[in-house]
């Protein structure tokens, strides 16, 4: 599959999962438009977040979960402005910890520590599969959040097995910072730059329609996608596009819906159609 996407523009909205799949594209030679629907900010109320920090300098917890290197890198942005940045390392460092995947590896390294464990899927099962495989009776585990996601199914899984659990959530997402990213993908599918969009959640889609509707572009957006080839990545997406008028030009095969199908796929769709770019030039 390398290079069948070379000279092709292809937008992705990007969530907190799409570096990965940016970097798959970018591999595949493809010139990828990354469009941020959301920018990162540090918690509203660092108060609760400073106080965790606090207790597990006093007290070590017995784990760490880590689902997210963002996350990391939050708390030591906050216990640096503390002066205990030192403290919460060596903390760290005391404790046995977990990784969600391999991102939160990724920033313990940057302190000098490694995950102990790593989760074999990088989601909130992911990690309840793998603490089912530990006694955690009678011990405290820290507990890692991350924004817009209900995390009492984990928080439960982990109480079940007799542990005490202690969480934090150190960052939020402000949507309303990352609307002029959404204007300008929206203004260069419009302006016919865009070979492909790729949606890899239901979630991007209505972000779209949201910050149209509320920026008063919505019949610019809905031409824009009528003749800019749309990639799903799988039925969910399908069907909300569905119900919003559009159907996806471009989908995986059946039940391969992940993001190396997809980017096949659109390399199949895309193949021997002059990219939208070089047609311009």
């Amino acid at each position: 599959m390398a290079g069948r996407l070379d000279g092709y523009r292809i937008l992705i909205l990007e969530t907190r999962e799409e570096a990965q799949f940016s970097r798959l594209l970018a591999e595949q030679g493809a010139d990828v438009l990354q469009c941020p629907m959301v920018a990162i900010v540090d918690a509203p109320d660092p108060a609760p977040v400073a106080a965790w920090i606090d207790r597990l300098i006093a007290r070590p917890f017995d784990d760490l979960v880590l689902t997210t290197g963002e996350g990391l890198r939050r708390l030591l942005k906050l216990a640096r402005s503390l002066g205990r940045d030192a403290e919460f390392i060596a903390a760290i460092g005391r404790t046995r910890r977990f990784a969600r995947g391999p991102k939160p590896g990724r920033a313990l390294r940057e302190i000098g520590l490694d995950a102990d464990v790593t989760t074999e899927t990088p989601t909130s099962e992911g990690i309840m599969a793998t603490l089912a495989r530990y006694d955690l009776g009678g011990r405290v585990v820290g507990l890692q959040l991350y924004p817009d996601k209900d995390h009492a199914a984990l928080v439960g899984a982990i109480e079940a097995q007799g542990a005490t659990v202690d969480t934090v959530l150190p960052y939020a997402y402000d949507p309303r910072a990352a609307e002029e990213n959404v204007i300008n993908a929206i203004d260069e599918m419009a302006g016919g730059r865009v070979d492909a969009i790729a949606l890899t959640s239901s979630n991007q889609f209505r972000r779209l329609l949201d910050v149209s509707q509320a920026r008063g572009c919505e019949d610019r957006l809905r031409q824009a996608l009528l003749t800019t080839p749309i990639a799903s990545v799988g039925p969910v997406v399908s069907d909300e596009l569905r119900q919003h008028g559009f159907t996806p030009a471009i989908t995986p095969p059946e039940g391969a819906f992940f993001m190396k199908p997809l980017i096949s796929a659109m390399s199949t769709a895309l193949s021997g159609r002059a990219p939208r770019t070089a047609a311009s030039a």
